[in-house]
């Protein structure tokens, strides 16, 4: 079948371009044009929405900016994000400039989706041809989960992009070496999920028979495998003395946090976040494209669904082992899916032209675009979208030009104890209050839980005299700033406190 049917993917005239003028310009080519214009795109959606980070990458800046002052970062805070330690110096840098180190951040975020769309791209392209890496790369653009997040500066995006780029660079020359480590190691100082993709590139590169390596290659290799957990573990014990703080903390806050699921939930999320970001037509088509290519092309196949398989099977095993279990953390799998299913849209370019299967597949997928297009015209919003990211600035912005409203700032001079509802508040404002120590911020929320605890010290620090900001009208239904597990008590201003400041979305009152 295989000798019978198939074509090389690699030939620059190859592809799905029917028309004479345009098929002598080499794919190559047009990927390039297709970069560029992504890049421009990227840029004008980055003046266009200017949002600011989301709570890890707002800590990231913190801890950046604590070390670039020569401060030792506390990770202790309450309820606190995971560390990670390349977005920790990613976000040093970024403070170099200041305020702006903020909007920095996000533009890291949208350069490093423009660098997933292209890796996602070479990837199709080396396993499959030009044809399937254009549609896989169209597939990531369409994803709007994938974009928002991206908008607002998540981590996730950083850890997708080199983990794709890793695996791409691998097909590109088998058993690569350092700079596949290189890549996997960023990856691992994002997200421990890429350790057991090293883990499993350490045994791919030393460990198969027919390739066996000698005995300083192993050791070699095994020392760049070990980079990032190596230099995770020596953060932790370095900041809090406990090498393993990230690993008992974040399974700690996952409980508090009623993140946590048994492994029959974990398996149900891992295919509801795939239909969540993938959508249903989409993981559908990579599941029938997963099965087309390894009948199809086995070889080609082997990286891409190895890299896949491990990241499910880490993504069920820490769910399973009792940590957080949200839509993000499926990202890395559900975009190398997308591989798969650009496989089943635009695989039929791998046959001989003319063939009966190459028409009867050509006709299947745009059947499967259809159905596609059709689900994402009765599901999609772009309204909905423009608005989340508007009010993603409009809240932060709105909270800075509370803090310095000249009202406020006098206030916060007498008595600088802040008080904001809950822990989500805390990173912006201490960013935008740089010059006010970070025990001086605090979440009225954990001085409700100290309260069960017997500890009033904090309550009674907020009601002897501080400043308290208060959520109003659509900020008070947004998950981003009110959580539903907060204390509705929490949201009445305390006796003795007056207004001294209103807005569209905050009221913040004192009493000092």
């Amino acid at each position: 079948m295989a000798n019978a049917t198939l074509i090389r993917p690699h030939p620059p005239e190859s592809g799905g371009i029917q028309l004479r003028r345009l098929r002598a310009i080499p794919a190559s080519r047009w990927a390039k044009l297709a970069f560029a214009a992504m890049c421009v795109l990227a840029l004008v959606g980055y003046f266009a929405f200017p949002t600011y980070p989301t709570y890890d990458s707002f800590y990231a800046l913190l801890w950046g900016r604590d070390l670039l002052h020569l401060h030792m970062p506390d990770f202790r805070v309450y309820r606190g994000p995971t560390e990670h330690p390349l977005a920790i110096a990613f976000g040093a840098l970024c403070s170099i400039v200041g305020q702006g180190g903020a909007r920095l951040m996000v533009l890291g975020s949208i350069a490093s989706f423009v660098a997933l769309v292209a890796g996602v791209y070479r990837l199709g392209r080396l396993c499959f041809g030009p044809v399937v890496g254009a549609v896989a790369g169209l597939l990531v653009l369409s994803r709007f989960f994938v974009e928002n997040l991206a908008a607002q500066g998540y981590l996730d995006i950083s850890y997708v992009a080199l983990v794709v780029w890793a695996t791409a660079l691998e097909i590109e020359r088998p058993r690569r070496g350092p700079v596949v480590f290189a890549l996997l190691a960023a990856a691992g100082l994002l997200r421990p999920d890429a350790w057991v993709l090293s883990g499993i590139y350490w045994l791919w590169c030393v460990g198969i028979p027919t390739h066996p390596a000698d005995n300083r290659t192993r050791l070699r290799y095994l020392g760049l495998a070990a980079i990032a957990p190596v230099l995770w573990i020596g953060v932790d014990a370095v900041v809090t003395g406990n090498p393993l703080y990230s690993l008992h903390s974040t399974s700690g806050l996952a409980a508090e946090l009623g993140r946590t699921q048994g492994f029959s939930e974990v398996l149900s999320s891992t295919w509801s976040y795939a239909v969540r970001i993938d959508k249903l037509p989409v993981v559908l088509g990579s599941i029938g494209g997963a099965l087309i290519a390894i009948w199809l092309t086995p070889r080609r196949v082997l990286v891409p669904l190895v890299v896949l398989a491990s990241l499910v099977f880490v993504f069920v095993a820490e769910g399973a082992a009792g940590a957080s279990v949200v839509d993000r953390y499926m990202i890395g799998a559900a975009v190398v899916m997308l591989v798969f299913c650009a496989v089943a849209v635009g695989g039929w370019s791998m046959l001989r032209r003319g063939t009966a299967l190459r028409r009867v597949w050509m006709a299947g997928a745009a059947l499967l675009v259809l159905y596609g297009g059709a689900s994402a015209a009765t599901t999609l919003s772009l309204t909905s979208l423009r608005t989340t990211l508007a009010y993603h600035e409009d809240f932060h912005e709105g909270l800075a030009a509370a803090l310095h409203s000249p009202a406020v700032k006098a206030q916060l001079k007498r008595c600088p104890l802040l008080s904001l509802p809950n822990n989500k508040l805390i990173p912006d404002a201490r960013w935008i209050l740089d010059s006010i120590g970070q025990r001086d911020i605090v979440a009225r929320s954990q001085a409700s839980a100290d309260i069960l605890k017997r500890a009033p010290q904090l309550r009674d620090r907020i009601r002897s005299g501080s400043v308290a900001v208060y959520p109003l009208g659509e900020a008070v239904f947004v998950e981003a700033i009110v959580d539903v597990g907060d204390d509705p008590r929490d949201q009445v201003p305390l006796a003795g406190f007056k207004r001294v400041y209103t807005s569209r979305y905050y009221a913040v009152y004192a009493s000092c």
